[in-house]
C-alpha cells in the first residue's frame, strides 16, 4: 500500500461494483466471471480488456460483449487504450506532447464526458470514436488504430 499511497485499501468485487465508476481489470477471459451476478445498476464501467483474439468475439467489439454480459442498467463506456511502449507504460506525457487514448461508448453521453474527464485529468488526450461498435473496431486487431502509440504534439 505504500506504493500506492494512502487511502488504497483491498475490497470484494461487491465492493467495486458499488462505485459509480467501476474499471473492469481484469484478463479477458475471466471477464464473464467477474460481472456474474452484481448489481452495475446506474453505474459507468470502463471496459479495458483487450486480451483476446478476434475469432473469441463472433464478429462483435470486446466491448459489445462486455456490455452484454453487465446488468441492463449499467451505463456502458467502452475504452480500449492505445498500446503503450514498454519504456513509459502509463505516462500520460510523452515526447513533449500527451498520449493519446481513445474513448467509445453506448447509452449515456453523460457518462461518456465523466470517463473522458476523468482521463484528461490523468493527462491524456481522449479522442472519442463514437459508440462501441464503430471505436471498437477501429482499435481491435486488424481495424486502423490497433497497435498505434499516438503523441498528441502542442
Amino acid at each position: 500500500m505504500q506504493e500506492l499511497g494512502g487511502g488504497v485499501a483491498a475490497g470484494t468485487a461487491d465492493d467495486a461494483a458499488a462505485a459509480d465508476i467501476v474499471v473492469l481489470a481484469v484478463m479477458w477471459p475471466d471477464v464473464p466471471r467477474a460481472v456474474d451476478g452484481l448489481d452495475w445498476s446506474g453505474r459507468v464501467v470502463i471496459d479495458p480488456t483487450n486480451d483476446f483474439g478476434p475469432s473469441d468475439l463472433n464478429g462483435r467489439t470486446s466491448s459489445e460483449v462486455v456490455a452484454e454480459l453487465v446488468t441492463p442498467g449499467s451505463r456502458r463506456e467502452g475504452r480500449q487504450h492505445v498500446r503503450r511502449p514498454p519504456c513509459s507504460p502509463f505516462d500520460p506525457q510523452q515526447a513533449g506532447g500527451q498520449r493519446v487514448i481513445f474513448l467509445s461508448g453506448d447509452d449515456d453521453p453523460k457518462a461518456k464526458a465523466v470517463v473522458g474527464e476523468l482521463f484528461e485529468d490523468a493527462g491524456f488526450f481522449v479522442i472519442d470514436l463514437g459508440g462501441l461498435r464503430e471505436g471498437g473496431q477501429m482499435q481491435q486487431v486488424g481495424g486502423p488504430l490497433a497497435g498505434l502509440d499516438l503523441i498528441r504534439l502542442p
